[in-house]
């Protein structure tokens, strides 16, 4: 599979990578069993990119990842883990001494000495404008406890507040077929700086697979049942923040866009592979088929102009007035 790189840290991640939210929590049950097929099933399509968090799963999802990879040490993937959300949000908790103590968590669950990516996890806006944030960053390459790090935004405002930054090696940002503000504010200034883009939901908690409609019912501890609204964390990380009933209909039609040889989902990821400044897209996978399935997307030929100008104008009429305002 391609490989691209992380301009400023010299790294190098698969375009399809491998989200493991699902790994550890708010989408039903995995159990470690099928968890680990799903990431054996990844690394041998090709993927050399791991996206995990220390609270999915309160740490399980990185502990699955490094039972899997102490298993395969053939293997080099580059791990992504992100640091943040165990705390009240609130700027104040973004420091020196709570940012060594969560990476001394992060490591000891990976099973590594230095973590090779870590990204502040969605956090309040005004620490994105904070040197002192940074400079403790910069202390945590220094002390060797990580190799480089980045940030997972909300806004494309945000993501840009942090991109100016000198040492911020990547930028995780939603970006789908249902969320393409970043496409014009966002990816132009990352390829500008060397700054790498990791596009997260990429098909908008599975709407864009083509396989729900109204009726579908999801488990109650499934973040697309108890966070429709935001209640739990930011809304747009459920549905892309599309309203579902909107997002079913304008997914049925997205899914009859699909050339020939390409499921809903491989149009979707397609898709954002082709964007100029992606780096890498993070699907997650439940099961070792969705997680090849993925990965083939990278093989598929570009999408054709006709079929970029039909995603584009279904985006136009059916969902940019519900999400670029807010994110």
């Amino acid at each position: 599979m391609e490989e691209r790189e992380f301009g400023r840290s010299g790294q190098h991640a698969s375009v399809v990578g491998l989200g493991t939210w699902q790994l550890g929590a708010d989408w039903g049950d995995v159990d470690d069993k099928e968890a680990l097929t799903v990431l054996e099933a990844a690394a041998e399509s090709g993927v050399t990119f791991f996206d995990t968090a220390d609270v999915y799963g309160d740490g399980r999802s990185e502990e699955t990842i490094a039972t899997f990879l102490s298993s395969r040490p053939d293997l080099h993937v580059l791990v992504a883990t992100k640091m943040g959300r165990r705390v009240e949000q609130i700027p104040e908790n973004y420091v020196l001494d709570n940012f060594r103590a969560w990476n001394d968590r992060s490591r000891r669950n990976l099973g590594v000495d230095r973590v090779d990516l870590v990204q502040l996890h969605c956090p309040p806006t005004p620490v994105y404008s904070s040197g002192e944030v940074f400079d403790a960053l910069d202390t945590l390459v220094e002390e060797e406890r990580v190799a480089a790090y980045g940030v997972s935004v909300e806004t494309c405002a945000e993501a840009l507040t942090a991109i100016a930054r000198p040492n911020v090696a990547s930028v995780q940002i939603i970006l789908n077929p249902f969320r393409m503000k970043p496409l014009r504010e966002v990816l132009p200034v990352a390829r500008e700086a060397s700054v790498g883009v990791i596009a997260r939901v990429p098909l908008a908690s599975g709407l864009l697979s083509g396989k729900y409609t109204k009726d579908t019912v999801f488990p109650e501890n499934d973040h697309r049942t108890y966070n429709r609204q935001g209640e739990a964390f930011d809304q747009g990380e459920t549905f892309s923040g599309v309203d579902y009933t909107t997002g079913v209909e304008a997914a049925a039609e997205f899914a009859a866009l699909a050339p020939e040889g390409y499921t809903p989902a491989q149009l979707a990821l397609r898709w954002i592979v082709q964007q100029p400044g992606v780096t890498t897209v993070i699907p997650g996978a439940r099961s070792a088929a969705q997680a090849r399935a993925n990965a083939d997307a990278a093989m598929l030929p570009d999408l054709p102009g006709t079929t970029l100008d039909a995603i584009q104008d279904l985006y136009t009429t059916r969902i940019k007035d519900q999400v670029e305002g807010r994110w």
